[in-house]
């Protein structure tokens, strides 16, 4: 086993080229943010982990367009996505980093079509029913997306801190 430290510049520099990447012509909800976020919970220590994906998207954010009512959904829901990553910091399964990018995905598109449900739609049942079955599109990006980018970051982070920042690499669970 190896000793983990504080420092992590491969983990924050990879936190930091993923935010960056959204900056790049990507289709509607196919972005690294949630995968981001997921990444910096597992492999960023501390207050870090949960302050860097915030700092990154408020500013990128007025890059592409500002900010808006559902903002503040948006960035708790990223926030959430990093204490599901917090559960990874151990692990390099496969399936565990798979299952927790899908959580991801799920809880972000619940939490963050409320407010176009109270800004759009009838306040019932078939008005919530209504925005979200209009909203499913946009969740089948969202869940590429983060599946994509996610692989992508954990992925670089194992192959390099196997061959370049030795100091980073994941004390396994077993499992």
């Amino acid at each position: 086993m190896t000793r983990q430290t504080n420092t992590r510049p491969l983990a924050i520099g990879l936190t930091v080229v993923a935010a960056l990447a959204r900056l790049a012509p990507h289709p509607w909800n196919f972005t690294p943010v949630g995968s981001l976020s997921l990444f910096a919970g597992a492999r960023l220590r501390g207050w870090l982990a949960f302050v860097l994906p915030l700092v990154l998207m408020a500013v990128t954010d007025p890059l592409l367009g500002g900010y808006s009512r559902a903002t503040p959904l948006v960035y708790l829901a990223f926030l959430i996505n990093v204490w599901i990553g917090r559960h990874l910091q151990r692990s390099e399964s496969v399936a565990r980093i798979g299952g927790a990018a899908l959580l991801c995905s799920v809880q972000f598109f619940l939490l963050t079509n409320i407010p176009s449900w109270l800004a759009h739609f009838p306040h019932t049942w078939t008005g919530f029913a209504e925005c979200y079955t209009l909203a499913l599109p946009f969740f089948g990006w969202t869940l590429a997306g983060d599946l994509v980018y996610t692989a992508a970051l954990f992925g670089l982070h194992a192959w390099l801190s196997r061959t370049v920042g030795k100091s980073e690499r994941v004390s396994l669970e077993a499992a």
